[in-house]
């Protein structure tokens, strides 16, 4: 095979056709032995080097021309010098030693190239495996305001947000006899939330420092300490203490509310919290968000009970429509200003059994005996263009009315506590920053029920009131003020009060 730059080798080319060999065709014929090198035998590689190298020197056959033909002697002369060598083998014999420094530095010079490009690779190599090994271990910081500080890992398999929250409340209290007023900081909360190995294995942690955070005979300062798992659509699976899923205005959280207070109705006869387990799903069969369910079974002695227990278990089934589509129902007020006309009704109930709490899940601790308790619950809310209707109804009833016994050698009665209500309130978005809004609510107690309460129906179980709320930056930062006409069924014992309330997140 043919190596030189010429396409043909200097021993078959015609005389008048050989040139030297150029240095591009030395490397060329060098990158030839190369590929030699790879496919054929030692032998192989040895005689084709041995080519190259008589492809540099003068072709065999003018060393072999014939001599001129005998001459008649010719007179005597002075002898002649000796004739100079041919001037092509004395080039030729001068440049093989050099062609083939030449050819071996080459080759040598490829071999240096090939090992720096495969020392190359491995490092490459070595960099791709390490990166791969290390990934995840870069760590993300972001913080924003009103959403906390927020770790997350590179794989997304750890993320924590730490949130705190404060609010201050300032109440003035008129009555016909004297003025009272008040100021202090109603709640302090911390909370950190995230997920881990997965996005959709969450967990969330509250604590809670306010005076009026604290159970009395409690003193653990947590409210929500749980896990949850939502990978798949119909079966949500929380575990831990939180809010029970019983009416919608309960489980709304504080930051989310049009007014300073909730309703009366729902500060009375909600279930709070409990520790249990809950299954749900907030797009149950996948029709867009338009049905979603709860199911929970909790220990139904309410949060923070330690020690064992013989009561319970509470159980709570709820069921909601959105028959215009999924939106943003946890929240009172339409800050986002809906496009359309957007709906949801709620129906729950619930039961606890043999619970010994008054209200059921909080309240005061009965000693005397324990109660069955029936709950029910239906509630709506709409929202449109910036106004939004809220309105609910809950009732609680206890089996038994009151338990008689002795305490400390005394006769004692406990009472457990009926009864019922409602309210209807409604809000709008003047700008966006500021909204109106008003409510009316009501409660009932039944015969026979807690005397504490038919005297708490009696002179403050109808409210009705509004306010005006400034959204600084949304329900992170807020700052309300609101006027409240509470009175029974004789106005003489009526009451004014007047909250003014700073509400921050950061």
């Amino acid at each position: 095979m043919c190596l030189c730059a010429g396409g043909r080798c200097w021993p078959c080319a015609p005389r008048a056709e050989r040139r030297a060999p150029s240095a591009a065709g030395l490397i060329r014929g060098t990158t030839r032995l190369k590929s030699i090198n790879g496919k054929k035998s030692h032998m192989v590689r040895a005689a084709a080097a041995l080519s190259l190298v008589a492809a540099a020197l003068p072709s065999p056959a003018s060393a072999q021309q014939p001599a001129a033909p005998p001459q008649a002697p010719a007179p005597p002369q002075a002898p002649a010098p000796l004739p100079a060598p041919a001037p092509q083998e004395t080039g030729a014999a001068a440049g093989v030693e050099p062609l083939s420094r030449r050819v071996a530095e080459l080759e040598q010079q490829q071999r240096a190239l090939i090992e720096r490009l495969e020392a190359e690779r491995k490092a490459a190599a070595e960099e791709r495996a390490s990166a791969e090994k290390d990934k995840g271990s870069g760590v993300k910081v972001t913080a924003g305001a009103g959403k906390g500080f927020t770790v997350k890992t590179a794989d997304d398999k750890f993320s924590s947000t730490i949130r705190a929250r404060l609010q201050v409340r300032e109440t003035i209290t008129h009555t016909g006899e004297d003025d009272t007023h008040e100021i202090n900081v109603r709640t302090v909360r911390l909370t950190t939330s995230g997920h881990i190995l997965s996005p959709d294995l969450k967990y969330n942690v509250q604590l809670a420092f306010g005076g009026n955070d604290f159970e009395k005979d409690s003193a653990s300062p947590i409210l929500d300490a749980f896990v949850e798992y939502n990978g798949i659509r119909d079966l949500n699976v929380r575990v831990g203490q939180f809010l029970t899923p019983f009416n919608r205005a309960r489980t709304l959280r504080e930051p989310s509310l049009q007014q300073t207070e909730r309703p009366i109705a729902v500060r009375e006869f909600n279930l709070d919290r409990d520790v249990g387990l809950m299954f749900s799903s907030p797009d149950l069969f996948g029709f867009g968000g338009k049905l979603s369910y709860n199911l929970f079974v909790g220990g139904g002695e309410g949060r923070n009970r330690f020690g064992g227990q013989k009561h319970g278990p509470l159980a709570v089934a709820r069921l909601a429509v959105r028959p215009f589509g999924a939106f943003d129902d946890d929240q009172d007020a339409d800050l986002s200003r809906e496009a359309k006309p957007r709906l949801a009704v709620g129906v729950t109930g619930a039961y606890n059994h043999q619970t010994n709490r008054q209200n059921s899940t909080f309240g005061t601790t009965l000693t005397l005996g324990a109660a069955d308790y029936l709950h029910g619950a239906a509630d709506l809310i709409f929202k449109y263009a910036g106004f939004s209707l809220a309105a609910e109804a809950v009732v609680r009833h206890a089996k038994q009315d009151s338990f008689e016994g002795e305490v400390n050698g005394a006769a004692a009665q406990e009472w457990t506590r009926s009864g019922y209500g409602y309210f209807a309130q409604a809000g709008y978005l003047l700008t966006d920053e500021v909204e109106v809004a008003a409510r009316w609510d009501q409660i009932f107690a039944e015969r026979g029920t807690d005397p504490k309460l038919v005297g708490l129906v009696d002179t403050q179980g109808k409210q009705v009131g509004g306010g005006l709320n400034y959204y600084v930056n949304g329900y992170a930062l807020k700052i309300q003020g609101d006027y409240f006409y509470i009175f029974g069924k004789d106005t003489a014992d009526a009451r004014h009060v007047g909250r003014l309330q700073l509400d921050a997140s950061f």
